[in-house]
């Protein structure tokens, strides 16, 4: 996404965002080359349009990556002293964390060891911290991608 000027009547942003949108949020997604494949993670600020945080690649699933971002997203929130909407384009990932349960169906390997530990970790975080964080389902067919979208779908 090739970032523009907002409309006139928007001042909480540098990104064109529909008026539906929050600016005071997160925008996070995740990309997989192959799936499984090499998955990476990331977080944008939709108020400045800046990466707060990116993760990858490591061997994977998008929608691992999605989950992860989210809790990530969540646990550096909680860390910073900060509260901001998270805008999650993965309907499974948002009922993943939910139920605090990563439902892949990835095999477990040595390749996939480590982002299994991963899981665990997050997993773990969101059985001990109550969080009230809003994650919003973002609309791409009415919005557009997600502006933490990694830009490769052809």
């Amino acid at each position: 996404m090739q970032l523009q000027n907002p409309p006139s009547y928007r001042h909480d942003t540098v990104l064109p965002l529909p008026m539906e949108v929050r600016a005071d949020a997160w925008a996070v997604d995740a990309a997989c080359s192959g799936n499984p494949g090499m998955m990476e993670y990331q977080a944008i600020d939709l108020a400045t349009g800046a990466q707060v945080f990116h993760f990858g690649p490591v061997y994977g699933t998008n929608n691992i990556g999605e989950f992860l971002a989210i809790v990530h997203a969540l646990a550096l929130m909680e860390k910073q002293g900060i509260q901001k909407a998270i805008y999650s384009d993965s309907y499974n990932a948002i009922l993943w964390v939910g139920k605090k349960h990563c439902k892949t169906t990835l095999e477990r390997t040595p390749q996939t060891a480590h982002l299994y530990d991963i899981i665990a970790r997050a997993e773990q975080w969101l059985r001990v911290h109550a969080f009230r964080v809003p994650i919003i389902k973002w609309e791409t067919a009415r919005w557009g991608e997600i502006p933490a979208d990694f830009g490769r779908k052809k």
